[in-house]
């Protein structure tokens, strides 16, 4: 009797784990931060001079990331031509004034950005 109590015990407290499990993951999914991406890009913005003419959620010199990521979908063809963007720079798709290039940035790295950028999408 003993026995079939600890195992009646066991069993609802391993179901009971599960629903927490699931619980934090899905709001680990919801939160683009839990994305490597977002950790390795969120590095690269912060360590190169893009903060000086960008901001998330609000236009500076150049366009919030959020309008950057709510205007293009993430695809691989978004990331790929956002990248030669950011090492090209130019001007046109935001207004008059141009992007300063970045052309000693590696294009893996341009990438990870973007692909950081395109994670702050909230029109979904």
């Amino acid at each position: 009797m003993i026995a079939m109590l600890a195992l009646v015990a066991a069993c609802n407290n391993s179901s009971s784990n599960d629903s927490t499990t699931d619980t934090s993951a899905s709001s680990s999914a919801s939160d683009p931060s839990s994305n490597p991406d977002y950790s390795k890009g969120i590095k690269l913005v912060t360590t190169n001079d893009c903060l000086g003419c960008h901001k998330i959620d609000e236009k500076l010199t150049g366009p919030a990331y959020q309008d950057v990521a709510n205007k293009y979908k993430n695809t691989d063809e978004n990331v790929k031509m956002l990248a030669g963007k950011i090492i090209a720079g130019g001007s046109g798709n935001w207004g008059t004034v141009p992007m300063t290039p970045h052309p000693a940035l590696a294009e893996g790295d341009a990438e990870q950005m973007v692909k950081y950028i395109l994670l702050l999408r909230t029109n979904k």
